[in-house]
């Protein structure tokens, strides 16, 4: 159930974290894809794999809160209301998003962790240390993982952004503006 002042949007907590969250996927993509650009061992490239690094542990820091805002306040409802299908799309659909948030830094945590010793932190000498042994082989494993993982994130980021466009455009709903 939707507790904030205006039934008909989230609340300003959820927008908030939700718009935050999709900027650092951005950032954490653009990061990544961009890496190339620059020579393997130099301090850009560094500096470009370590803010993707802290881009996704951010992501994974403010999706507590966000998952906890979820279940205290609810989704307003929609209208004109979907149908079941609909409704069953959208919940599998946010089902995916949400697993993403969480799985995606864990695992990229967790090659890091394997593959390096510890996590650094971009401009400093500081480390986060790991809880695990070095152990490179299960390292590229995971690292496989989080690399095929990002790579169909990118349809269902797709899917969810073409069903808020769907939804303003066409069906004329509120689905978009409730977190606008």
């Amino acid at each position: 159930m939707q507790t904030s002042l205006s039934p008909h949007r989230y609340n300003a907590a959820a927008r908030w974290l939700h718009w935050i969250i999709a900027l650092l996927i951005v950032a954490a993509y653009t990061l990544i894809l961009s890496r190339g650009e620059f020579a393997r061992g130099s301090p850009e490239r560094t500096l470009v794999v370590q803010s993707h690094y802290w881009a996704g542990i951010a992501v994974l820091l403010l999706a507590i809160p966000r998952v906890f805002n979820r279940r205290a306040h609810g989704a307003p409802a929609i209208t004109p209301p979907l149908s079941s299908v609909m409704q069953k799309l959208a919940w599998i659909t946010h089902l995916l998003l949400y697993l993403f948030l969480f799985a995606q830094p864990l695992l990229g945590m967790l090659t890091v962790w394997l593959g390096r010793g510890a996590i650094p932190v971009p401009l400093t000498e500081l480390q986060i240390a790991s809880p695990f042994a070095l152990d490179k082989e299960l390292s590229r494993s995971i690292k496989e993982v989080h690399e095929t993982l990002g790579e169909l994130f990118y349809y269902v980021i797709g899917l969810h952004v073409l069903a808020a466009l769907f939804h303003h455009f066409l069906r004329r709903d509120d689905t978009l503006r409730r977190m606008l």
